[in-house]
């Protein structure tokens, strides 16, 4: 291994990619050879699903055979019991280096060091809650806290330990093939409340050996906490990746966006917290912040976002989602204090229950002939699993009371959209898109094609159905390859199972049963109205994400002289542009806001793309707000831009800085590299001061003058 007096990182990561490419093609060749390309099992003609490889192997499993595990839920502890203590740089403090990654010392925090990854508003938002986690190769869950009694999950005693399979017909996964937080299934879920700030600490556990990866991934990580409001040191920018035996402090402010100059004193009730004292009295029941309460968040999750590894490891499970509760969404349904929506939840606590609040990730995932994880890394298309699982098991049951439920539903794949229905075509009423309460539910018999990354809140109301009977939820949508959805079928044809795809079709029975105790809840008609703009937009962009990307800058921050997928920022430079984390493609004015225009520069791809960092508000698409359907009429973070279509939206760069980022979330095509970097200046000055690149080694991170400042950057 090269000595870190000369880390050259673009051989580190041609290097790191030979590992795992030369790994998988081995394994993809021992499947190949194993089994005869053959036709799904769900009926029609044989398909590329999963891409480039065989079948999985069912091992005489039946669908709907296992129960659906609620979400883990992680501890809550005083932040006065982290050790070390939480430091407002990164602590510096140095270890010995495993040989496995070098020589010498390095320190034991990953973030990069000084007043630049320093957490902002640290003395502002002093932390009061600290969760810990690892991410660790597969293990037996001894632990497991769904939050809930038995019988509200479906009959599973929490106190059996739960091996990690996707059903207990199958194998448990290698330690190299299953990668999650604590090592275990189910996924993990963080329970948060505005104004109550978390120091969420990570570590990083993951093999030494960068080999030790079953195939495909990468054991430098960095967490994306998806949109979180806060600062760009913990945010999970790619570039600021940590090793194996070292730690990453997060600091989850949970503010409402606009807090230096919208309800600065905290005086409309709207924007607040729940107490824990559930009281119909909101002086009792609620702690006001300030900040805009129209800027209220929900159905939040967090996620790998190591450069050019992101799809990987994300498929290999690292995955979680965070429900933030507010005095509007406080997740206690009999509060009746004029400020509380009294969405289903339930009532036992005074904020924050699960009973009838139910997380969901929809994920595809494939195994090879032993049952253990497969994926092809080779390809850049986008890769489809031909398994599907909620909450990592293959194709489960859920028992459900006879009253309203509500489902905040992830789309957790890495390249695959979704199209949900009920199987009898009865209604969902939506909620939420992206987290962020709509300004009106809306009652649909399916769902819109459902992009990676994209959250859907919805309520269905089983009350309709008597004990004893059963319903099913369907996927729609029909992929042929990873680059967009082939066709959306219906409803019959998901029932009859002739799709190709072997994902569409039922994949969640419903179970019901009597109710336990009444149901409080409702949907009211109206919920969060947009926010309004503070200022007009100083400043118009465009991103055009395209194929055949050509790579400009030679230096330490890209691994890709050329690829796939790239973006081109306001016409400039040769074409779209491979990824390449020490450009700036953007950096907009703090306390303005903008109107960005994404462009599909092609027919024969989608591309759901995330912007980091604040919601947006669509303004236009394809040029008309009369395309906007009304369920992405609210906030959003994820904007799809379906085949050569385009996405026009408005957006505030306010109260926090740093570098950010902007990408498509088919985590394929990002990893190959449809990614840029914008910054907002901390200073604060209305004109480009270029904040310098993280090169992180587990001897410590340096920092290189940023490759290329586009001429549009500001």
């Amino acid at each position: 291994m090269e000595s870190f007096e000369t880390f050259d990182w673009n051989k580190r990561a041609r290097r790191m990619k030979a590992v795992v490419f030369t790994g998988a093609a081995l394994f993809i060749a021992a499947v190949v050879a194993a089994f005869a390309p053959a036709a799904h099992a769900s009926g029609g003609a044989a398909s590329n699903i999963p891409t480039n490889g065989v079948p999985s192997p069912t091992f005489g499993i039946l669908k709907f055979s296992q129960p659906m595990p609620r979400f883990d839920v992680l501890q809550r502890k005083d932040p006065s019991t982290l050790n070390p203590a939480a430091t407002e740089q990164s602590n510096q403090t140095q270890q010995a280096i495993n040989p496995a990654l070098g020589t010498g010392f390095g320190p034991i925090e990953g973030r990069p060091p000084g007043p630049l990854w320093a957490h902002q508003g640290w003395n502002d938002f002093p932390v009061a809650v600290a969760i810990e986690a690892s991410m660790h190769g597969a293990q037996v869950n001894t632990s497991y806290n769904p939050g809930v009694p038995s019988n509200l999950n479906s009959g599973i005693d929490p106190t059996a330990p739960i091996p990690p399979r996707f059903h207990p017909a199958l194998p448990d996964q290698s330690p190299s093939k299953m990668w999650t937080f604590q090592g275990t299934i189910p996924p993990k879920l963080v329970q948060g409340r505005y104004g109550e700030p978390i120091l969420f600490r990570e570590h990083n556990e993951l093999p030494f050996d960068q080999a030790d990866n079953g195939g495909f991934g990468i054991h430098t990580i960095s967490t994306h906490e998806h949109n979180g409001h806060h600062g760009a040191e913990n945010d999970g920018f790619t570039g600021a990746f940590f090793f194996p035996g070292q730690f990453y402090d997060y600091d989850w402010p949970i503010v409402l966006a606009g807090f230096r100059s919208i309800n600065k004193g905290a005086t409309d009730p709207r924007a607040s917290s729940p107490t824990d004292i559930a009281s119909n009295d909101p002086t009792i029941g609620t702690k006001r912040v300030a900040g805009d309460w129209h800027e209220t968040m929900s159905t939040h999750w967090f996620h790998d976002h190591m450069f050019s590894f992101t799809s990987q490891n994300v498929y290999k499970g690292m995955a979680a989602m965070f429900n933030i509760y507010s005095g509007l969404d406080r997740g206690n349904e009999a509060v009746n204090d004029g400020i509380n929506f009294r969405l289903p939840s339930g009532t036992a606590k005074a904020w924050g229950n699960l009973d009838y609040d139910v997380n969901l990730v929809l994920a595809d995932k494939a195994w090879d002939a032993a049952g253990q994880l497969w994926m092809d890394p080779f390809e850049t298309d986008g890769f489809l699993g031909d398994r599907m699982t909620v909450n990592l098991a293959d194709n489960p049951f859920f028992v459900v009371e006879a009253r309203k439920y509500r489902f905040r539903i992830l789309n957790g794949a890495v390249s695959r959209f979704f199209k949900l229905a009920l199987s009898d075509g009865s209604p969902m009423i939506q909620i939420a898109n992206d987290g962020n309460l709509l300004p009106t539910p809306v009652a649909l018999t399916q769902l819109d094609e459902q992009g990676i990354a994209e959250r859907y809140d919805i309520v269905i109301d089983f009350s309709r159905y008597q004990p004893g009977q059963k319903v099913w939820m369907v996927n729609l949508c029909e992929h042929q390859n990873g680059k967009m959805p082939h066709q959306d079928v219906t409803l019959a044809t998901a029932l009859a199972g002739t799709s190709a795809d072997p994902v569409v079709g039922k994949f969640l029975e419903f179970r019901i049963v009597a109710p336990t105790q009444p149901d409080l809840s409702q949907v009211p008609a109206t919920m969060i109205p947009n926010p309004t703009f503070a200022t007009g937009s100083i400043k118009r962009r465009q991103f055009d994400f395209g194929s055949g990307a050509v790579q400009t800058a030679t230096v330490s921050t890209t691994a890709f002289p050329a690829a796939q997928w790239g973006v081109r920022t306001d016409n400039q430079g040769p074409g779209v542009l491979s990824a390449d984390y020490g450009r700036i493609s953007a950096a907009p004015t703090p306390g303005t806001r903008e109107t960005w225009t994404l462009v599909n520069k092609g027919a024969g791809w989608d591309h759901p793309v995330h912007i980091h960092f604040e919601e947006g508000q669509i303004q236009a698409r394809d040029g008309s707000i009369n395309n906007v359907p009304a369920w992405e009429r609210g906030r959003k973070d994820v904007y799809r831009l379906r085949p050569g279509g385009t996405v026009t939206l408005s957006m505030q760069f306010r109260d926090w800085a740093g570098t950010f980022m902007e990408h498509c979330h088919n985590t394929v095509h990002e990893d190959n590299a449809m990614l840029v970097r914008w910054d907002i200046d901390p200073s604060g000055f209305a004109k480009l001061n270029p904040l310098p690149s993280p090169i992180p080694t587990p001897n410590g991170c340096t920092f290189v003058p940023p490759d290329q400042i586009e001429a549009t950057a500001y």
